[in-house]
């Protein structure tokens, strides 16, 4: 068995391990036995960061140590309507055309075939200098495992992440990011009498990464849907309930609603909704092609959402930044400043939250976009926190680990390799403010539709990644 069918076997082993972000238990396990099976030096920290080391080749006592890095959890998204539990089920997966694919749930690649990748390395009898790698935890939601990552768990001074998603790009820097979070108060009123209930869902759409994918011009379910409630606020209608979205990296792409309208416009609304549907396909044919809204009778409601918060609710999600704010005026291509509306969720009684992230690699960019929002949200009602803030990394063209990784993919594929900046967050910013002499690039096999059902995995990448990775531990000096 090669290197790269060492690593794709390890990954299909890691799909049956449940690791959604806080509940990396599991994983964590998995990693250290991984370690105790093959008598290798494991510790684990008070947040459940996991360290492995191997010691250095025969012969290569005297090279520098290199860190490798990947993070233990995934999102963990499915179709609303796909039977499936993250907790207790293996990702169902399929090889079709050169792909690994799931077609309902998240694959897990981001970031599985990191921790593959380290694992086989760890695993083989590859030539190399001492190498230390490192697990994360809970990268997802807010980099906890590298914010609480504590001086002299690792020793290398050179670190490679492996969390990026395109083979043949180098990444050398990456967006900052905060999460902003609005609260709404509300009374319950009666449905008033004479009404019929209807839900009103969009769903089908591509939905993704909020990084990588901002810019694609991806319909935003949750919004779409307050574009349509909000076209009809001047009518006598009550909000049930409002939900949609999950995670704050993840661009919505399901959203439904329940709404109490006077009997005798049911019929009116149900095909003005079906008329929106129409629209939203015309209108995303090109990039969301899938989209759909779907009308149907909803079971009675006693109680709705008070029309004073149903009217500042809407406004402000249909009204809110989403999308993309700035594009580099230095980096062709590379976004700049973005926001994402991420989720609403009404699991408290009386209250309603609504989530949202924002990127920049310029911090005043990311500090004006959140007030942006922020400024919406007070001015609809709402309670605001700003939480969850990390660096961006800055990029370093002089670094050794560039210029080394450089060479080695000129050598084994007989092209350079593109040299890029990402608009999604990776933990390498918080490593450089906690540890400012670490030298970093980050590369990864190309993944796409991340953070959504359906995420696929390129198999003839993931040759090119290996040998790749490879040939760096293997020739660094």
């Amino acid at each position: 068995m090669n290197f790269s069918q060492k690593v794709l076997e390890i990954f299909k082993d890691i799909t049956r391990v449940p690791r959604e972000s806080g509940h990396e238990e599991h994983i964590t396990a998995y990693l250290q036995k991984f370690a105790a099976d093959r008598g290798l030096e494991c510790k684990t920290d008070s947040t459940g960061n996991v360290l492995i080391v191997k010691s250095a080749a025969p012969g290569k006592e005297n090279v520098p140590a290199i860190a490798l890095q990947s993070h233990q959890d995934m999102v963990c998204e499915k179709d609303g309507d796909f039977a499936f539990d993250f907790a207790h089920d293996a990702v169902p997966y399929e090889i079709e055309d050169g792909w690994m694919i799931a077609r309902h749930t998240t694959l897990g690649a981001d970031d599985g075939i990191g921790i593959a990748a380290s694992l086989a390395l760890l695993d083989s009898d590859i030539p190399m200098g001492k190498l230390e790698c490192l697990f994360t935890i809970s990268e997802e939601t807010g980099m906890d495992g590298a914010f609480a990552l504590e001086s002299g768990f690792f020793d290398a001074r050179t670190l490679i992440n492996l969390d990026s998603e395109d083979e043949g790009l180098i990444f050398v820097g990456c967006a900052g990011g905060i999460d902003t979070t609005a609260t709404y108060q509300y009374t319950q009123e009666e449905v008033r009498p004479g009404t019929l209930t209807i839900s009103l869902r969009i769903s089908g759409a591509l939905g993704g990464h909020s990084g990588d994918d901002i810019d694609k011009g991806r319909v935003n379910a949750l919004q779409q849907l307050c574009r349509f409630l909000y076209s009809r606020l001047r009518e006598d209608w009550q909000l049930v309930s409002l939900s949609g979205g999950n995670k704050p990296n993840a661009i919505c792409r399901e959203a439904g609603a329940v709404v109490a309208v006077p009997a005798g416009d049911a019929a009116s609304w149900a095909d003005a909704f079906r008329a929106f549907g129409a629209t939203l396909k015309a209108e995303y044919s090109t990039s969301d092609p899938s989209v759909e809204a779907v009308a149907a009778d909803a079971a009675p409601a006693s109680h709705a959402i008070c029309d004073d918060v149903t009217v500042r609710l809407v406004s402000a999600l249909f009204g809110l930044p989403h999308g993309v704010a700035a594009m580099s005026m230095d980096i062709p291509g590379l976004v700049q400043t973005s926001s994402n509306l991420a989720a609403v969720r009404m699991d408290t009684p009386g209250e309603i939250t609504v989530i949202t992230s924002q990127r920049s690699s310029v911090v005043s960019e990311l500090h004006a976009i959140a007030s942006k929002v922020e400024a919406v949200f007070l001015l609809s009602g709402a309670d605001v926190r700003h939480h969850g803030e990390y660096p961006g990394w800055k990029p370093n063209m002089s670094s050794h680990i560039l210029k080394v990784s450089v060479e080695s993919y000129k050598k084994l594929f007989g092209c350079d390799p593109e040299i890029k900046a990402i608009h999604a967050g990776l933990e390498c910013g918080l490593f450089l403010d906690k540890f400012p002499y670490l030298d970093m690039i980050s590369i990864g096999p190309t993944l796409r539709g991340v953070h959504a059902p359906g995420e696929r995995l390129d198999l003839a990448s993931l040759d090119k990644f290996c040998d790749h990775l490879a040939d760096i531990v293997t020739n660094f000096q």
